[in-house]
């Protein structure tokens, strides 16, 4: 559907308003938090490449500080951006995506010149619990519950790929500037899929490249691919790659932010949130009001809150959305057969189905503390939509009045 909104857009045709609203709130959590994360993330790089090049960046205010400054200042730089227009937007992206893919091809191929065969056996190291313990609420659910090992083995990488999930997010952010796409029936589905095809390539490529280089369990969580580099003596090669991170980090932080802005955008036309919110820019055409509150939003997280702390609040976010999204497809399918279909999923329902359970059981590889900081998020979502959202909303007052009073 070439409407702003994504997945809430297609819930809210498919399923009804409540459960676009659940989802809806779940994307805001997806795309603030996401964009929060990488921005913490761009800052390790950016005060990494400022040192390699002799400039420096002050440590009081760096990633490693209470206030982030370095991810403040690129969050307030790119909302500026985002506000400006989408299609100034598009031009900077462009050209940061072009040196991202150059440095991810160095990094493969350069990076194969120092893999050992040794790192990478074995392949899959032994299960073993988490270190965390099963009593404690950092512990994955699934093994809280059954005690079954969800650290390293088979186990393990489900439980690692529901934390890699999280490179993963961005690609459901290309639906949301439906309305802006030229030819969106045809171009979203190519956009989508082939951008998630030529990313899981390049994504596996890297890993095995970077846990052959360097032993798993020496692998650093922080600037992991120039570390890897320098650990090989290439200082040189990091300082490139830093770069490259920098310019390709820039870009997902600006994609989550403009995604954000569009779902809530739609939410807006809904009037599941305050009308006034969507207003769009006399000059520039874009939902400004939109863009900088999330921007201000977005800016204090990555700012003040520990990374950690963040990473998989997103993912449980995005899983639970893509479930009720999965759900939706067969659904429609059979309650609306009459619509004409530019793009039909494949091996309806099976694909669908698999799909939800698959996100569902990621889900439960989560920790049990994120599993309980998302049902708070949950509930405050429930109470803000009893509170304004459905008494306000066009459907609500549809449902009330018998017509609806919004333009």
């Amino acid at each position: 559907m070439p409407v702003s909104g994504s997945a809430y857009t297609f819930s809210y045709f498919s399923l009804g308003e409540i459960f676009a609203w659940i989802i809806g709130w779940d994307l805001l959590l997806e795309l603030m938090l996401g964009a929060s994360v990488v921005a913490q993330g761009w800052s390790t790089y950016a005060a990494l490449f400022l040192d390699q090049i002799g400039l420096g960046w002050p440590a009081s205010i760096g990633p490693k500080s209470d206030v982030n400054v370095l991810a403040m200042l690129l969050v307030i730089v790119l909302t500026i951006l985002a506000t400006v227009g989408i299609k100034e937007s598009l031009r900077v992206n462009l050209v940061l995506v072009a040196v991202k893919l150059f440095v991810v091809l160095f990094v493969i191929i350069a990076g194969l010149f120092y893999v050992k065969a040794s790192n990478l056996s074995p392949f899959i190291p032994p299960g073993v619990p988490a270190a965390s313990g099963d009593a404690t609420i950092t512990t994955p659910l699934i093994q809280w519950i059954t005690g079954a090992p969800s650290t390293f083995g088979v186990m393990g990488l489900i439980s690692g790929a529901s934390l890699v999930f999280f490179a993963f997010i961005g690609f459901d952010v290309v639906a949301t500037t439906a309305e802006e796409a030229k030819n969106p029936q045809r171009d979203l589905p190519r956009g989508i899929l082939g951008s998630l095809a030529i990313c899981t390539v390049l994504y596996v490529l890297v890993c095995i490249v970077i846990t052959g280089m360097v032993k798993y369990t020496d692998i650093k969580g922080e600037a992991a691919l120039a570390e890897a580099f320098r650990s090989v003596g290439r200082p040189g090669f990091a300082t490139l790659i830093s770069a490259g991170a920098v310019a390709g980090l820039t870009t997902v932080v600006l994609t989550l932010m403009i995604g954000a802005a569009r779902v809530v955008f739609a939410m807006s036309r809904d009037h599941l949130v305050p009308a006034k919110l969507g207003k769009t820019h006399p000059k520039f055409g874009t939902p400004y009001r939109l863009t900088v509150g999330i921007g201000v939003v977005v800016a204090i997280v990555a700012g003040v809150t520990p990374i950690g702390k963040l990473e998989e609040m997103v993912n449980i976010g995005t899983l639970a959305a893509f479930t009720l999204v999965s759900i939706a497809v067969p659904l429609l399918r059979r309650s609306r057969p009459d619509i004409e279909r530019s793009f039909k999923v494949p091996g309806n329902p099976v694909v669908p189905l698999l799909a939800a359970l698959i996100c569902i059981y990621l889900m439960l590889n989560l920790s049990l503390e994120t599993w309980i900081r998302f049902l708070v998020w949950m509930v405050l979502g429930f109470v803000v939509y009893a509170i304004y959202g459905y008494r306000k909303s066009r459907v609500g007052e549809t449902e009330r009045t018998g017509e609806s009073t919004h333009a």
